[in-house]
């Protein structure tokens, strides 16, 4: 990840800072801002043409000559005004709010998403949602950003301040991020009825009753945005380092604390008015840095932050404008803007990632190895976690709603037994099985691809395959499935695995095909597989969203990764492809010790690298997309597994994967007996509950990791 910090700021930024005093290139940046503030108002213009009325271009020019009646001034004031405001506001405070993230760390990932400052404040709204607490209105900007500053605050600590290296900075946000995604997502679940709406809110919706929000909003994201305006010049001596910014007398720590306040209260103010619109965050402050290689004057953070606003603001609202032109006024309102910013967003950071140039081994991340540790550790851990995982599968065959004893497993395996006890084992059954065999492949799956990827942040879901899976599966159920749940995932069985299989092998081949640019460098697939990643889930969203409403807590379930309703046949599947994969795996143990290396030390010692790297991922990629057939979409088995091994057994992947593979299973297997039993009668999906267990795990490996 390092390596797209170095290539953000060409030409150098003290080049860059040094040109930018010319009189000439500092009216040149400002007349670009103007520009930018032009297209704004001219793409507003178009926004405000749109609508569910007739209302268009020749009675809005009545209304500016005073010929206009009073029902086409209340559609204008009442429904499109407050839309448009809604939008402009948002995408300013955001893109603003990116700006400076990414000047106090001097990253280019860092982004109110990344950081995951606007899942913090989600979660905030929703917990207040969900236990019915009562906050005036005029609060709701406070809930916000406390729930902001306090991820912002844990990500930056786990990272090591704000200025850590781009590669922990972002694995921080994005264990964090996880997590947070995972409580709103039990909290929608549990608590239904209270949460009723949020969930399209919680994908970014510009929708208004009027203007009351917007007047709300106003004063906080300009107060902040001139509290930036006033830290521009340290922001700009920031940027040259920390050393020189000390010796030029500038406050370090003040500015970054005070930069990081500034973009918490922009992103609370966005959030609150809107919803967490994805990716603007990041999409429009990065526009804005690619513009001032073309223009200087950019470089000057008194110009920069406007022209981030700005570009927000563009985005924001050309995306809202677009999305209704191409479904129509009507369609469009199932649609959230945030879905529409988000493949905007993912579509910039897949282009940016491929302009990636690799700059030679010396610039790459150190390899994700733990340090040696001896054979009789490695037994005793592989004993260890065999044991557990054989405790886990018993644990969740008897504990549930009834619970059993051992010696009823035994009957059940005879075949014989109480009709109670067959009935509660026949369906326990298949869900452990589900559960174990699936987290022992997503385990599996993520070691093979932080070793391919060099990278401890690459997993199936961060290179966009759990997702594009996902994505599959759902668009086959939402395609195939009748009125009835039930009936129409019982007649698409055969069509979600094939679905499935295909959305997951088709992202990874996406992935690779974009990633490859003379070679395949790591970290540029790390970073193309999350924009498709983002993409996926936006679609997703969306199908969601537009689906059967009796039908769309069930589909959300099932993203969240479940093992509710399983049979032996879901599971059979991934059985196959794990005993294929597995003596695969064991056979090149060494080859992926050196691939997690570099790129040189392979060809030196003569293995393929491209076509090796080709092989692993491919079968890396096959199962997690099967995996989702079983469990639907899990996230965090995959990155947290291999962390756990390494750390416990070492970097050789002769003792990782067996390690790995167990601990996957372990995890996902108690996922899904805690998903159960802890909230039982109601049953916490597996997916929310391995987030739940596996975030505070990772959250402690990156403190300790600070050592």
């Amino acid at each position: 990840m390092t390596a797209t910090t170095s290539r953000t700021d060409a030409p150098p930024l003290a080049e860059g800072l040094a040109r930018s005093t010319r009189p000439a290139v500092w009216a040149t940046g400002a007349a670009a801002v103007l520009a930018l503030a032009l297209a704004v108002v001219l793409v507003g213009a178009w926004h405000l043409t749109q609508g569910t009325s007739d209302v268009g271009v020749r009675e809005l020019l009545g209304l500016l000559t005073g010929g206009g009646d009073v029902a086409v001034r209340d559609i204008l004031v009442g429904s499109r005004l407050p839309r448009l405001a809604a939008g402009v506001a948002v995408g300013f405070a955001l893109g603003v709010a990116g700006a400076l993230f990414q000047s106090v760390s001097r990253n280019p990932l860092a982004s109110p998403d990344t950081l995951a400052v606007t899942g913090g404040s989600y979660l905030a709204v929703v917990i207040v949602a969900a236990f019915g607490l009562s906050v005036p209105f005029w609060a709701s900007g406070a809930v916000a950003f406390a729930g902001g500053i306090a991820a912002a605050a844990l990500v930056l600590g786990l990272a090591g301040g704000a200025g850590a290296g781009g590669s922990r900075l972002v694995l921080a946000g994005a264990a964090v991020a996880m997590a947070l995604q995972a409580a709103v997502s039990a909290l929608l679940i549990l608590f239904e009825t209270e949460t009723t709406g949020l969930f399209a809110w919680g994908s970014g919706s510009l929708s208004q009753l009027d203007l009351t929000a917007f007047w709300r909003a106003l004063p906080v994201v300009v107060a902040a945005t001139a509290g930036g305006m006033l830290l521009a010049r340290r922001l700009d001596v920031l940027g040259l380092g920390d050393d020189t910014a000390r010796a030029l007398g500038v406050p370090v720590r003040g500015t970054r604390a005070g930069a990081v306040v500034l973009a918490v209260l922009l992103t609370a103010a966005a959030v609150t008015l809107a919803g967490p619109i994805g990716f603007v965050g990041l999409a429009a402050p990065v526009v804005a840095r690619l513009l001032a290689r073309v223009l200087p004057a950019l470089n000057r953070h008194v110009l920069l932050l406007p022209a981030a606003g700005l570009l927000g603001s563009f985005v924001v609202v050309l995306a809202d404008a677009a999305v209704r032109a191409l479904l129509g006024a009507d369609a469009a309102l199932a649609v959230p803007t945030g879905v529409a910013t988000t493949v905007i967003g993912a579509l910039i950071m897949v282009l940016l990632a491929r302009r990636l140039r690799d700059a030679g081994p010396t610039r790459r991340p150190p390899a994700a190895v733990g340090g040696p540790r001896g054979t009789r550790r490695f037994v005793v851990v592989l004993t260890g976690a065999a044991l557990l995982a054989g405790a886990v599968v018993v644990a969740g065959l008897l504990a549930g709603s009834t619970w059993l004893r051992t010696g009823d497993i035994a009957l059940w395996m005879q075949g014989e037994g109480p009709a109670v006890v067959r009935f509660a084992l026949d369906e326990r059954a298949p869900r452990v099985a589900a559960a174990v065999v699936a987290g022992a492949a997503l385990a599996l799956s993520g070691t093979m691809v932080q070793a391919t990827a060099r990278n401890p942040l690459a997993e199936p879901g961060i290179l966009g395959i759990t997702g594009g899976a996902g994505l599959g599966a759902v668009v086959a159920v939402t395609a195939v499935a009748g009125t009835a749940w039930g009936n129409g995932v019982a007649a698409s069985a055969g069509a979600t695995l094939v679905a499935a299989v295909a959305g997951g092998l088709g992202a990874f081949v996406l992935v690779f095909l974009l990633a490859w640019r003379s070679g395949l460098l790591a970290d540029r697939l790390v970073l193309v597989g999350i924009g498709l990643w983002n993409l996926t889930a936006a679609v997703s969203a969306f199908l969601l969203l537009r689906a059967d409403p009796w039908n769309t807590p069930r589909i959300y379930t099932w993203l969240s990764g479940t093992t509710y309703g399983r049979d032996f046949p879901e599971v059979l599947p991934v059985v196959v492809l794990l005993g294929l994969a597995v003596p695969l795996a064991a056979a090149m143990p060494r080859e992926l010790d050196l691939l997690a290396l570099d790129d040189d030390t392979p060809r030196l010692v003569g293995i393929g690298l491209e076509r090796t790297r080709l092989l692993v991922l491919a079968v890396a990629a096959a199962l997690a997309a099967t995996s989702v057939t079983a469990v639907g979409v899990v996230g965090f088995v995959g990155l947290v597994a291999p962390h756990a091994a390494r750390a416990l057994v070492g970097g050789r992947h002769a003792r990782v994967l067996p390690v790995a593979m167990l601990l996957g299973a372990v995890l996902l297997g108690l996922a899904d007996l805690a998903g159960r039993t802890v909230i039982a009668p109601a049953q916490l999906p597996a997916g929310l509950a391995v987030a739940l267990l596996g975030a505070p795990y990772f959250v402690w490996l990156l403190a300790r990791s600070r050592r």
